[in-house]
């Protein structure tokens, strides 16, 4: 399993247009092959600050099977604009402790 982990920084004054685009959105990712589940945060000390944590089955499942997707169209088309700056997306794996 890996974790995918970004920050998002949206625009000042969509952060409610943000939200329930955001709950339309995940319907899509849900659907994906090799999605385990996904949670957005919103930022206590940051205003207009979230984080998106998703789980993949495997890191693939994510870079080339969603963004390869046309459904990837459809998310892009719902919440890319509300981002600034674009957010950096990255990928974690478990470390084991024992």
């Amino acid at each position: 399993m890996i974790l995918e982990v970004a920050i998002l920084h949206v625009k000042e004054g969509l952060s409610l247009e943000f939200e329930s685009q955001f709950k339309k959105a995940s319907a899509i990712i849900s659907s994906m092959r090799g999605y385990i589940n996904h949670e957005l945060q919103r930022c206590l000390e940051t205003e207009r600050q979230y984080i998106l944590l998703v789980r993949w089955e495997s890191l693939t499942d994510h870079t080339e099977g969603f963004r390869g997707s046309a459904e990837y169209l459809e998310w892009k088309s719902l919440l890319h604009h509300f981002y600034d700056p674009f957010p950096v997306v990255e990928h974690y794996e478990n470390v084991e402790l024992g």
